[in-house]
């Protein structure tokens, strides 16, 4: 038997995988048995350096090792593996009256140990749990870097309208002043409240809290928190989410959702700058505040469904985010880093958007916006089976939206370079003059269409 290589009987790749590393070979024949009964993908080892080897080529979730073998003691085993695979945990076999080698082990990192005689449950029990908690510990990794992610997206365009609603964030960040952010949903309006407070001086975390989602029973103990017993089922004492802003930024999504009581409480922190946790004490509150709604906050005054006084403490500055149809001329800009991300997201090579899907996607209205465009995207990627992103890779009504450019005609025998000209000047009218994405639409260099325009003597031709 080949000692250094996965057995073929090996379960799926999904399964755990366990490398048992033990010099005496009817030991190690034996284990394996029994974990392959039990489901794992088994690797084997006689010696630590092999052991380490098989680290390094495969993906190792335990290792089940002996403490004595041969070259390298099981301790300086364990001390290697924190380099060569850092997140595989470590059980150890320990003859009887070694444990204060065991206790060793354990203090280098080891997760358990077992004690020999092994006895089968009690091995199995020991690894099983050993690989549930490198499966908890890896899921947890993936999810606070796809939050990370999610924190640290950027603002994506180069349109005139986005350029100024970010001119107005990056001169409200420095202040202290409160900010009302505008706009339908899916335009972005949480990424601009978190550009405006990477923009700030803020130290603190910044807390984003969706109002439209939380039920209108907890909405209150959520913001201000609550003190142990103050209500049925208050078993511990809760901070809310305006304490953890401190020194920092608290994003209240959907503003437009709170409730007249807790209206009235949210203006006393902005006038007073205190607030009172349920059952508890009234505390100091140091946060700035950025508020967002797709509503109309003013006609909700009028209807005597918001409270004045806390529309003018919110509306200190006003910023809009604009719809993706005010700024379609960021749709390629938007497409190509959407693809990247995908791509990269599902392990795939970079793929390309043909002439015929960017046509569709700038003919489309978006009314869902960025977060449509996104989802699109995200969908072609995922489905798509070959190099680029076509028309058919398309949601229907997308694929079937009508291109805004029109058809061009031309009589029989027009010179190349008359239809040429044609065509450009065409395409300039459909993107509004915006060279750029005219030469995305046609799948030439900017530079050309500069060239082409200065040499019918257009006055706008130069950069």
């Amino acid at each position: 038997m080949d000692a250094t290589q996965a057995t073929p009987s090996a379960p799926a790749a999904n399964e755990p995988t366990v490398l048992i590393v033990e010099d005496e070979r009817s030991n190690l024949s034996s284990l394996e048995r029994i974990f392959q009964r039990e489901g794992f993908r088994t690797l084997l080892a006689e010696e630590a350096r092999t052991a380490l080897e098989l680290c390094r080529k495969q993906r190792v979730d335990v290792v089940l090792t002996d403490l004595m073998l041969p070259g390298m003691s099981g301790i300086d085993l364990i001390k290697a593996l924190h380099t060569v695979a850092p997140d595989a945990e470590v059980v150890v076999m320990t003859a009887y009256g070694t444990v204060e080698t065991a206790v060793e082990a354990m203090r280098e990192g080891a997760y358990d140990f077992v004690e020999k005689p092994l006895t089968r449950m009690e091995i199995v029990k020991s690894v099983r749990k050993a690989a549930e908690r490198h499966a908890l510990l890896a899921e947890n990794r993936t999810l606070k870097n796809e939050l990370s992610a999610l924190r640290n997206r950027e603002i994506v365009g180069t349109s005139a309208v986005l350029r100024h609603a970010l001119e107005i964030a990056a001169q409200a960040a420095p202040s202290t002043a409160n900010v009302l952010v505008l706009g339908q949903s899916g335009t972005g309006k949480e990424l601009l409240a978190r550009y405006i407070h990477q923009q700030s001086a803020r130290q603190g975390p910044f807390v984003a809290v969706n109002l439209a989602a939380l039920p209108e029973t907890i909405v209150e103990g959520e913001l201000f928190g609550h003190e142990r017993g103050a209500f049925t089922g208050a078993v511990q004492k809760r901070i809310g989410k305006i304490g953890q802003s401190t020194t920092g930024t608290l994003f209240l999504d959907e503003i437009g959702e709170l409730t007249p009581a807790v209206q009235v409480k949210l203006l006393r922190v902005l006038q007073e700058g205190e607030y009172e946790p349920l059952g508890g004490k009234t505390q100091k509150a140091d946060f700035r505040l950025i508020a967002a709604t797709n509503r109309n906050l003013k006609a909700e005054v009028e209807a005597g469904r918001f409270r004045e006084d806390l529309f003018y403490r919110l509306n200190v500055i006003a910023i809009t985010c604009p719809t993706l149809r005010d700024r379609s001329d960021d749709i390629p800009i938007l497409v190509d880093h959407f693809v990247a991300v995908y791509c990269r997201k599902n392990n795939k090579g970079l793929m390309s958007v043909t002439r015929g899907a960017l046509e569709r996607l700038l003919a489309y209205d978006w009314p869902g916006n960025v977060r449509e465009l996104e989802n699109v995207i995200e969908r072609a990627v995922v489905l798509g089976r070959g190099p680029s992103i076509d028309v058919e890779n398309l949601p229907t009504p997308i694929a079937e939206a009508e291109a805004r450019a029109g058809n061009l005609a031309f009589a029989l025998g027009t010179p190349l370079e008359e239809i040429e000209r044609r065509v450009i000047k065409a395409t300039l009218d459909h993107t509004g003059g915006d060279k750029r994405l005219a030469a995305q639409l046609l799948g030439i260099a900017t530079r050309t269409i500069y060239r082409k325009l200065a040499a019918d003597g257009d006055e706008d031709a130069a950069e």
